[in-house]
């Protein structure tokens, strides 16, 4: 078993954005700049936003947090997205989830421009996407491709299951595996709660994606001998073994899966920083505007 290391390619593949990063504030006088929204205080929510402000600092992008109260009205926050919108001197817009019941994350999300979509939510980033052409890729699954491209992992030809079909992994992850692209052309299988035979349909996976959001969902008996496992998972529970007070879980029985897996991804240190890394990546493309011109 040999480990896909995200701390090791997320340092990597930040080393390259910092240089350039600081081409681009040489030749557009500024850096690229992300502005994250969260609404309300959820911890997860806290956490993840602090992490991305800290990366940005990293690279050299300029960040901005703007929080708002839960009592915020979707009508007040679409209008400050379209303000966003509208300023220049922003490259990239996220707004953090989940978002409180009154507010609809589509809703949301489709009123972001799509050129400043840097997490990849936007129909538009989604329909190219699926059409294999230039656009802001899903910030988890980009991370997860830069990864299996880092290691060289071989995928043409292999199966791939998916467990989970969220907008967010499943769906997407499910797009880019079975592109004619490097890494790619897999013969893909999503799974999901209404799957019959679970555990004989991810036994089949030569590369099994767990996106379901359930702590140690998929167990030694789902996964063949030599499979690579990528846990996508982040499950949060209260701890009193660490400083935050909550451990993180992944949605792979990490321990049991390992002694059969041939590469897997740990949790945490691996998919989570990916995460960030596709979210800068696509930042840094959108202030160049090499995706969509500026």
């Amino acid at each position: 078993m040999q480990i896909l290391d995200g701390k090791i390619v997320s340092a990597k593949i930040k080393e390259d954005i910092k240089l350039e990063a600081a081409e681009f504030l040489k030749t557009a006088g500024r850096k690229p700049h992300l502005v994250a929204i969260l609404v309300g205080n959820d911890g997860g929510s806290e956490t993840y936003v602090a992490s991305k402000m800290r990366n940005c600092e990293m690279v050299g992008f300029d960040s901005t947090n703007l929080r708002y109260d839960t009592t915020i009205t979707e009508e007040e926050l679409i209008k400050k997205i379209e303000e966003i919108n509208l300023d220049a001197s922003i490259d990239g817009l996220i707004v953090q989830l989940p978002l409180p019941p009154h507010i609809d994350p589509d809703k949301i999300t489709e009123a972001i421009d799509y050129r400043k979509d840097v997490d990849g939510f936007h129909p538009i980033n989604l329909g190219r996407m699926q059409r294999n052409l230039p656009c802001f890729i899903p910030a988890t699954p980009y991370g997860i491709m830069l990864m299996l491209d880092h290691y060289n992992i071989e995928t043409a030809g292999k199966k791939a299951v998916i467990v989970g079909r969220s907008n967010i992994v499943g769906s997407p992850m499910s797009i880019l595996l079975a592109r004619n692209t490097k890494p790619g052309n897999c013969t893909v299988t999503v799974t999901h709660s209404r799957t019959q035979n679970l555990k004989e349909e991810v036994l089949q996976g030569d590369i099994v994606v767990a996106a379901i959001g359930k702590k140690n969902f998929v167990t030694a008996e789902m996964v063949k001998e030599g499979a690579i496992v990528i846990d996508v998972g982040i499950n949060r529970e209260l701890s009193n073994e660490t400083k935050s007070g909550f451990k993180l879980f992944g949605d792979v029985d990490f321990d049991a899966v390992s002694q059969k897996a041939s590469w897997i991804t740990p949790v945490p240190g691996g998919v989570g920083l990916m995460t960030i890394v596709g979210l800068l990546k696509n930042t840094l493309e959108a202030a160049k505007g090499t995706i969509y011109s500026n």
